[in-house]
Parts: structure tokens; C-alpha cells; sequence
């Protein structure tokens, strides 16, 4: 599952079971990205925590499928299939069309996100996450205002910057880890969104 240690769900005690039980989904199933936190649990509380609230809270009003296809890009332009494969099932169960949801992946996997299906604001913002993933110090005022201009208000353009951000460090997890997606259960989430402290994922 990674290149370090970890403790499987069964062998866990303590504080690492206590948060094993939190982000477990069916069969007692953690995500290996969780589990290579297992040697230090309380990255794995910050991980979780930071992933619960960019991702998946009720105050956000960027819709949630989106924020995943930000995530997707991210990770495809990072180079780390778990994370595309994980949050593309996110965001084919949440788009709800199959079609569309197949046609975004295919332009982003052929970096051609002006042939995404997809709203020009959010073209832009698609655009915004690959400056921020690749070349961070070419991010402008100008970009910014481009989105604002766009028609998302300064607190949508905080949550993109927040999940571009987020899903560099994720991928950065496995990578650096050599996280597989082996006995994963793919898409699933914490995604009750009404209550930030329900971290199971169905």
C-alpha cells in the first residue's frame, strides 16, 4: 500500500483507532492515503480535518462536483492517479452524467481544458489551478480579478485557491509515499457536509 510501515485497521489502538473509526467507510475499510498517516496520527487529524472543510462543507458554495474536478486536474497535472481516480468517482457520482463527466476527464487528460464542458468562469478557474499547481509565482492580481470579473465572488475564489492548494499536498502524500489505490474502495467521502465533524466516508 506505501513504501513506510503502517497499521492496519484491525492491529490499530488508541488514539489511531479512535480516528481509524472516524474516517472509516463499509467493512471497516480506510483509505491508504489515511492509513500512510498511521505511524503519526495526528498528521492524519490534520489531513482529515483540512480535507472535511475545503472539500466537503456546508458553508462552500462552489458546487461540490466542481471542486472535485478541480481536484482531478490538480492531481492529473501532478502526475498522481489515486487522487484522479479517487475524486473522479467523486465526481462522476456527484455530476450524475456519465457523459459529461467522461468528456471533462478526456479534454483534461489531453490538457485541453477550453474543451471541457464546462462553463467559461469555471474554464478560468480550471485555468487559475494550473498556474497555482505549476508555476505558483505566476499567479497575478490580474488572474484574480479575471475570476471576480468572471462572476465569483471572493469568497468562491478562497475555496478554489483552498482545493488547488489542498490537492498539491494530497498528492504529495502519495507520491512522496507510494500510496497505491490497493484494497481502496474508490469515490467514497465524508460526505456529510451538514456536520464538519462527521469524517465517515460512505
Amino acid at each position: 500500500m506505501t513504501w513506510i510501515k503502517t497499521v492496519a485497521y484491525e492491529d490499530a489502538q488508541g488514539r489511531l483507532k479512535t480516528l481509524y473509526d472516524r474516517v472509516k467507510g463499509p467493512d471497516d475499510n480506510v483509505d491508504n492515503i489515511m492509513m500512510s498517516h498511521s505511524l503519526r496520527p495526528h498528521t492524519m487529524e490534520g489531513h482529515m480535518a483540512l480535507y472535511k472543510y475545503v472539500l466537503h462543507h456546508t458553508a462552500n458554495t462552489v458546487p461540490k462536483w466542481f471542486l472535485e474536478a478541480i481536484g482531478v486536474w490538480v492531481s492529473m497535472l501532478n502526475k498522481c492517479g489515486y487522487c484522479v481516480e479517487h475524486h473522479f468517482s467523486g465526481l462522476k457520482r456527484l455530476l450524475s452524467d456519465d457523459a459529461r463527466s467522461d468528456a471533462i476527464r478526456a479534454a483534461m487528460e489531453n490538457g485541453a481544458i477550453d474543451a471541457c464542458p464546462l462553463e467559461e468562469k469555471q474554464k478560468l478557474a480550471l485555468a487559475y489551478a494550473r498556474t497555482l499547481t505549476q508555476t505558483p509565482d505566476k499567479v497575478s492580481q490580474d488572474m484574480i480579478a479575471g475570476l471576480r470579473n468572471a462572476g465569483y465572488d471572493d469568497g468562491e475564489i478562497l475555496e478554489i485557491n483552498q482545493v488547488a492548494a489542498y490537492f498539491s499536498y494530497a498528492n504529495r502524500t502519495v507520491l512522496g509515499l507510494g500510496c497505491s489505490v490497493d484494497g481502496d474502495i474508490l469515490g467514497l467521502s465524508p460526505n456529510n457536509s451538514e456536520n464538519p465533524d462527521d469524517w465517515s466516508h460512505r
